[in-house]
């Protein structure tokens, strides 16, 4: 392949009358020629590479923003459906202490009345057994009585 320094460097027979030899430049016309049109065709191979190339990489360009905005709107789903499984697990906590806390006053106002019916039960025993009393005093003032009679 003929390089740029050998162009430069190419030096012709002069021919008689300070001529360049025909054939000389000819030939050396002719392998540029062929240098030329190798070099033409690569380079035509190479744009229309370079065009391919450009081409998947816009291509890619665009998966990747894709892919991005389909990450960002994936990151921000999860950060969603976090949110509301929080909110939720926290109305389910709160409804767990309100259930449990009227069950708590529930049983706390049974215990008050079951207290109080107690009282009254050892209320209405203290009564009882004071009548009791009473009626076997009574009685026993009656035998006594009738003992002495």
């Amino acid at each position: 392949m003929i390089t740029p320094l050998d162009i430069e460097n190419k030096k012709f027979s002069k021919q008689m009358m300070n001529g360049y030899s025909v054939e000389d430049v000819d030939d050396f016309l002719d392998d540029l020629s062929v240098d030329y049109a190798k070099i033409y065709k690569e380079l035509t191979e190479q744009k229309g590479r370079i065009e391919e190339l450009e081409d998947a990489l816009s291509k890619y360009r665009t998966i990747e923003g894709t892919l991005q905005n389909t990450l960002l709107m994936a990151q921000s789903t999860a950060e969603e459906v976090k949110n509301v499984a929080k909110q939720q697990a926290d109305q389910i906590v709160a409804e767990a202490k309100s259930s449990i806390q009227d069950t708590v006053n529930k049983l706390n106002q049974e215990v008050a009345a079951k207290e109080q019916q107690k009282e009254e039960l050892t209320k209405q025993f203290d009564v009882y057994k004071a009548k009791m009393e009473s009626l076997l005093i009574s009685q026993l003032e009656l035998l006594k009585e009738v003992n002495k009679d």
